[in-house]
């Protein structure tokens, strides 16, 4: 279905975010009572009752130069409004309208669209005088609100109503949900992750410069490359977490988490001048650990392309330094000149596939006849582990149990040679693979 859009706007610290989660039902938006939080534009589904609709959380609007980080966040605001069927121009009810609000309310008056006056932060009749204070502005008739507590939904319901067109209720062309292969793009601050899906998707979509650390929320974005609707998710940079001492840093890092944990695929975003660094391998642990399939990019490939037989070395070290993902895709590009994206796109495609397969039975119980010839498990105590069949269990990421006895003796050794073994034996390179081992009860012991 495609959903109306509606566009939340307003000078910092006004409670947009909060609005936001209310609509949406989730705490999807950072909140911070410090000014200028959200940078990016975050979208989500909302809804009120029966009205149903598509919400943008944007950046505060601030007078600032074009050319620096505010200026850069208004433009995108600004865009937001652009595309938007309704505005939620919003103030705080408490402070009343300020000096900053006025102009800001001359651009959205501009905009020509249908704007809708949230005076926030008047839970309890707190605030009534700066809501009707808000009359000044000439938007309309203000709603008394609290997005904290979700006082006036109903009114803005029906204000909603009027000025949101219906939803077309066409499906998409394949008849699908249109959720797409979810793909979160992760890494260290300054790896490029921003510029990359700019890229990708051929638009400035999402803020970037050349400040480290400008993406605070994970914000999650539709685009479809070559038949596959794809759901990108760009994140926050990880730095080590001795590093971070900052709240909305540890909160932005936390969002980047979640992302990894309802990926598919997660590409792993390297600074190709200073790859594989400490912090690269951590958030590669960290992705092998939640069982998500991984492709490893090194951006910025054109600062070091004139350096012969570096992808090589790079690709043997990924070999060495990451073993638990041992035959990953490592895909050279540039994000910012566009080169190497579809390589990258296959990678993640075929990484997704590679991630979901199933090993029949048969397959893998010949496989382990050949592996315990090859190599037969240690003995313990005088007696030897047995190992009598395997079988895949589930798959994304691919899962396989192995039934005998004795096997909780059996050495992490010789875990990682049978785990190799699948790997090769059954093409899964660079997805997380998991072992069970499962120890099958003696009728005859006595309980």
């Amino acid at each position: 279905m495609d959903l109306p859009t509606v566009a939340i706007v307003g000078r910092p610290n006004v409670g947009k975010s909060t609005l936001f989660n209310r609509l949406v039902g989730r705490k999807l938006a950072l909140v911070d009572d410090r000014p200028g939080v959200t940078r990016d534009r975050r979208e989500g589904d909302g809804y009120i009752g029966d009205v149903a609709f598509r919400v943008i959380d944007t950046a505060g609007l601030e007078e600032a130069d074009a050319d620096s980080l505010l200026g850069r966040m208004r433009a995108q605001t600004e865009a937001a409004i652009l595309e938007a069927d309704a505005v939620l121009f919003v103030i705080d009810a408490r402070a009343g309208v300020l000096p900053a609000d006025r102009p800001f309310a001359e651009l959205v008056r501009r905009a020509g669209i249908p704007v809708i006056l949230i005076a926030n932060k008047a839970e309890g009749g707190a605030g009534m005088a700066g809501a009707y204070e808000a009359f000044s502005l000439g938007l309309g008739d203000p709603i008394p609100f609290s997005a904290e507590h979700g006082e006036g939904l109903g009114q803005l319901q029906d204000a909603l109503r009027e000025v949101l067109p219906e939803p077309d209720d066409e499906e998409d062309e394949d008849g699908e949900g249109g959720k797409g292969l979810r793909v979160a793009i992760v890494g260290r601050p300054n790896a490029g992750k921003s510029t990359l899906i700019n890229r990708m998707i051929g638009e400035d979509r999402l803020l970037v410069g050349p400040e480290a650390g400008i993406t605070r929320d994970s914000i999650s974005l539709d685009w479809e490359w070559r038949g596959h609707r794809i759901k990108l998710h760009d994140t926050a940079g990880m730095r080590r977490r001795a590093r971070i001492d900052d709240k909305l840093e540890k909160l932005a890092v936390s969002d980047g988490l979640r992302a990894v944990r309802f990926a598919e695929v997660v590409v792993v975003l390297l600074d190709a001048t200073i790859p594989f660094e400490k912090q690269d391998l951590t958030i590669v642990d960290l992705v092998e650990s939640e069982g998500r399939s991984l492709v490893i990019g090194l951006n910025k490939w054109d600062l070091v392309a004139d350096q012969p037989g570096l992808l090589k070395t790079l690709r043997e070290d990924c070999t060495r330094l990451l073993p638990q993902v041992r035959g990953v895709s490592v895909v050279s590009l540039s994000g910012l000149g566009g080169e190497g994206i579809d390589k990258l796109m296959q990678a993640v495609v075929d990484a997704s596939e590679v991630w979901s397969r199933r090993v029949s039975t048969a397959r893998i119980n010949g496989w382990l006849t050949d592996a315990l010839q090859r190599n037969p498990p240690p003995a313990v105590s005088g007696r030897r582990i047995k190992i009598r069949y395997g079988t895949q269990v589930k798959s994304r990421p691919p899962h396989f149990a192995l039934f005998g006895n004795q096997l909780d003796a059996l050495p992490k050794s010789y875990t990682r040679y049978l785990v190799n073994g699948i790997r090769e034996a059954f093409d899964l390179p660079g997805t997380p693979i998991r072992l069970s081992l499962r120890t099958t009860k003696n009728p005859f012991e006595k309980g």
